[in-house]
């Protein structure tokens, strides 16, 4: 493996672009550092969402290829995505047209429900951790604040996600359905895309707070009236009355022009490699 440049960098990891010698493929690579790994209690969470990733094998998520591992770092190595963050497009182009907006919600539910049939919940959708790949493919990223499902207990507790994009159930302190919550922040992206802003977005969160828990929202004039119906269903308050993600499906809105996606084949997953990783890091 070749470094080529350095893409990113974040807190807690840098990302640089590779290649690979023998077979001349451009990858992401994510270095971590096993120090800071350790001194800031993350071997869980890293583990988790390495492990996470490994799972979900599907054409709209970005890919894991292999992790590896020096005496200091652990390098991540993922498929490189070249297209940059739909966030970017939305800030630069403003609004999407409803037909292009269709195209990437149709592929984010694709996604999403994949993860959802393996017990997997990101819990942070939002267009920035949203990737385009050079043909203009959208492939989910950054599965930091994922979950897997718990068979003990059907509900996760833990608050996060972005304010903006959060459900008002994972709000509370009752515990919430990871399907549901991931379906409501769907429903945001689906908006900003026909929009081109937000629709829940206040200066101070105790405001924003108020509005998502009783969806206080409106439409711009240009929506057309299958996608207020669609949007209208799943951004419900009552995450037992939101609509499901097969309702999705089903909707018209949601149907037109829908394009298959071809599955990888299923292959047993061996997390092996992970736990060699990170055992050597404790």
């Amino acid at each position: 493996m070749k470094w080529v440049g350095q893409l990113a960098r974040g807190t807690f990891a840098k990302v640089k672009f590779a290649r690979n010698i023998e077979g001349g493929e451009n990858v992401a690579m994510k270095v971590l550092e096993k120090g800071t790994i350790l001194r800031n209690r993350m071997v869980d969470q890293i583990k988790r969402e390495i492990s996470i990733m490994k799972i979900v094998r599907h054409p709209n998520i970005v890919r894991l290829h292999e992790v590896l591992a020096s005496q200091t770092k652990i390098y991540i190595v993922l498929e490189f995505v070249t297209g940059g963050e739909l966030f970017d497009k939305i800030v630069h182009q403003g609004r999407l047209s409803e037909n292009e907006s269709r195209r990437y919600f149709q592929q984010l539910i694709d996604a999403v429900d994949y993860c959802h049939s393996k017990g997997v919940y990101h819990r942070d959708l939002k267009p920035e951790n949203l990737l385009l790949d050079s043909e203009g493919n959208l492939k989910v990223s950054d599965f930091g604040l994922s979950a897997l499902h718990q068979q003990e207990d059907r509900l996760l507790h833990t608050i996060c996600g972005t304010p903006n994009y959060v459900a008002p159930e994972v709000l509370g302190h009752k515990g919430y359905d990871g399907a549901a919550a991931d379906v409501w922040s769907c429903g945001v992206i689906l908006y900003v895309l026909l929009a081109g802003y937000l629709p829940f977005d206040e200066s101070d969160l105790a405001s924003l707070y108020r509005k998502i828990n009783v969806a206080d929202f409106s439409f711009p004039i240009w929506f057309s009236a299958d996608a207020q119906s669609l949007i209208s269903k799943i951004l419900d308050p009552d995450p037992k009355m939101r609509i499901k993600i097969r309702e999705i499906r089903d909707h018209g809105w949601f149907k037109k022009n829908y394009v298959q996606v071809q599955l990888y084949e299923d292959k047993d997953v061996n997390l092996d490699d992970v736990f060699a990783v990170f055992d050597d890091a404790e």
